[in-house]
């Protein structure tokens, strides 16, 4: 025999299950972790470099569209070549409110100076963007080419022509030896604090060359202080849109283009310390999110020229296994990597 439910019952029972929906929503929203303070946005490098000039952006991002309830706090700890700001973070353990700017220093740091410290040691929380870097000189140098400015630097005594860069035993000074190895040359490296401080001495004359990232020269490039030679990639920039009066940044051509077969490109990514919990990681990798969805954020890419790469999890983790064993291979063929 079928039961009939009376229509007022069957309304009860429906408000009931809509009531507990609500309520389970409503707990389930009030369990998600968020910061209860500001957040302390470690830059493990100097004012004014790419990795400063990023976290500043994000920064004004999220204040604009509300994306986060405390406000985010940029400390730039660059001491140490970076070592300053990541250790700060690896001492920070259990602190979701301290979230750190990473680039390739979480693998060159480690492997020059047997720094205490791997990746590992942190809770990943995503990657945004790859960053490019760009061989750059003075404009007024007669060196119009690659070829040019090489062939310039092996007709000069060897050290003659100053390569800036920042740090020693980093990126820049990775990518100093990989191409003299493949020019056939030899340069006097400069170390800097940060990227800004080698645009600044290359356009005044104290260097001959930097391999700073673009958004560490655009400002430079842009008013015909330095000249671009060529991208330490494996293809031209997608970017169209003219810097100069007269070039894009896909004009640039590509270093092995001009004869010398040097790739690098660096990752732009956060970290959160030590005894952080996925649920943490999580409200950070989603903010970073709705970051790169917004329309301030592709504008920055484009006038940047940074390649956007958004990677979590289990593909963040993938990339930084293979980018260790690249940074590996490359620092210990340039005899940077500390002995045991």
């Amino acid at each position: 025999m079928t039961k009939v439910i009376p229509q007022f019952l069957r309304r009860s029972f429906l408000s009931l299950s809509v009531a507990a929906l609500a309520g389970a929503t409503a707990f389930s929203a009030q369990a998600a972790w968020e910061p209860t303070k500001p957040v302390e946005v470690v830059v493990p490098a100097g004012a004014g470099g790419a990795s400063d000039q990023m976290a500043r952006t994000i920064q004004g991002i999220v204040v604009k569209h509300q994306l986060m309830k405390q406000p985010m706090l940029i400390l730039n700890m660059g001491g140490a070549s970076g070592a300053e700001g990541i250790m700060d973070v690896k001492g920070a353990k259990g602190n979701p409110h301290k979230l750190m700017v990473a680039f390739s220093a979480i693998y060159t740091l480690p492997i020059a100076v047997n720094l205490p410290f791997n990746w590992r040691d942190l809770n990943p929380v995503a990657m945004i963007a790859l960053d490019e870097f760009v061989l750059w000189d003075n404009a007024e140098a007669p060196q119009k080419t690659a070829k040019e400015f090489f062939a310039a630097v092996k007709a000069a005594p060897p050290g003659t022509f100053k390569m800036g860069g920042t740090g020693t035993k980093r990126e820049d000074h990775i990518i100093t030896v990989a191409l003299e190895k493949a020019a056939g040359v030899k340069f006097s490296y400069i170390p800097y604090t940060s990227g800004g401080q080698a645009a600044t001495q290359l356009v005044g004359k104290h260097i001959e060359a930097n391999v700073n990232n673009p958004s560490e020269n655009i400002a430079q490039w842009r008013a015909n202080q330095v000249r671009a030679l060529c991208v330490l990639s494996s293809q031209r920039m997608a970017f169209k849109d003219k810097v100069t009066t007269d070039l894009a940044w896909s004009d640039i051509p590509t270093c092995k283009e001009s004869g010398y077969d040097v790739e690098y490109q660096m990752l732009r990514a956060f970290f959160l310390p030590p005894g952080t919990t996925k649920e943490q990681s999580a409200f950070y990798a989603d903010l970073l999110k709705k970051v790169v969805a917004t329309p301030e954020w592709k504008s920055y890419l484009s006038k940047q020229a940074l390649k956007e790469t958004f990677l979590t999890d289990a593909d963040f983790t993938k990339f930084l296994e293979k980018d260790e064993a690249f940074h590996t291979k490359l620092m210990t063929e340039a005899g940077f990597a500390a002995k045991k």
